[in-house]
């Protein structure tokens, strides 16, 4: 992936070229000027990386006026994108092995999953801040890192990231292990390292297997098929959101699998939230608990059960909503 910016390049140079010889006034070749503003990536060796430092303390202040919005002040936040740190410990950073990552109720972080250190400064470089990307300097960029960096406790809050020292980070990250071709999925002929039970079935429409979006999801960003240009390979499915409604879920249960419930609750055991049974036990006497909870699975909710954090469902109608609350109360039946 490291490469691809400089193969397009290449690929545009000698292909404008060409296109001047077999098209006449159609295109030019790009000036090495143009090449360089787009050749900006950063490989796993750091091979692209600009000269410049940043520390933690103007990380902080940048992140303040241009991050926080959307990961919030601590990167903790998981309303807008998936939460940047959290989940990760000492032991994960002498290791090089993020352990939680093992645990199916630890929700995903960014330094959870991190392996290069030079992905990080190369995503933040090329595309954040998400409203104005590429206007961060070289040295507001190693300033927004070191302070990623430093929410992770992989580097102390008096740290000055640079071109010169980054190398040494990346033998600090939680993660760094994690993305290793010592397995068997990496050769054509090797074998998994793992040996659970095919889990899939019914995965397959005349011989094909297909993947299709689930029921509840289909209209969760519109119509997908008024949203692809009319010519070109054409891959949009409609999508409306009055197609999926007009769907009715012959029971309650059926209307929570397919809105995605019992993919993270189980009705008398906890999977990734607590078991719905739980839940009815818990607001039995609450008087309130029907509009609570209603409220809690449109708006999401954190804390209440743990640290694992349930996502707005603002998918779902109201009345199915209210209807999947009376149905939890009842002992989900």
């Amino acid at each position: 992936m490291y490469k691809l910016t400089s193969l397009v390049l290449a690929a545009a140079l000698s292909t404008g070229a060409a296109a001047q010889g077999k098209y006449p006034n159609v295109g030019r070749t790009a000036t090495p000027d143009e090449i360089k503003a787009w050749d900006i990536d950063v490989r796993p060796d750091f091979k692209g990386l600009p000269r410049g430092s940043g520390s933690v303390k103007n990380g902080e202040d940048i992140w303040e006026a241009k991050c926080a919005s959307c990961h919030g002040t601590f990167g903790e936040s998981n309303s807008v994108f998936a939460p940047i740190a959290g989940g990760t410990n000492r032991a994960d950073i002498e290791k090089g092995r993020t352990a939680s990552l093992l645990k199916p109720e630890q929700g995903r972080t960014t330094l959870m999953k991190l392996s290069q250190v030079s992905a990080l400064w190369d995503y933040v470089n090329r595309a954040m801040p998400w409203n104005a990307p590429k206007t961060l300097t070289p040295n507001e960029v190693y300033a927004v890192v070191a302070f990623i960096l430093n929410l992770g406790e992989i580097v102390p809050e008096d740290f000055v990231l640079s071109d010169a020292n980054i190398a040494e980070v990346q033998k600090r990250l939680p993660n760094r292990n994690g993305m290793t071709r010592a397995h068997g999925l990496w050769d054509p002929k090797g074998r998994p390292d793992v040996n659970n039970t095919a889990c899939m079935k019914d995965c397959t429409i005349d011989g094909r297997i297909v993947s299709q979006l689930p029921h509840y999801a289909r209209a969760a960003h519109g119509n997908l098929a008024e949203q692809h240009r009319l010519v070109g390979p054409v891959r949009g499915i409609a999508t409306r959101s009055d197609a999926v409604a007009s769907t009715p879920a012959s029971t309650t249960r059926t209307l929570a699998e397919k809105s995605g419930c019992l993919a993270c609750h189980g009705i008398s055991t906890k999977v990734l939230g607590p078991a719905l049974h739980d839940i009815a036990a818990k607001y039995k006497t609450d008087g309130a608990a029907e509009a609570r909870l209603a409220a809690k699975i449109k708006d999401g909710s954190q804390g209440a059960w743990g640290p694992v954090p349930m996502p707005p469902h603002t998918h779902i109608a109201e009345d199915d909503i209210r209807a999947l609350v009376r149905w939890i109360l009842g002992g989900a039946g």
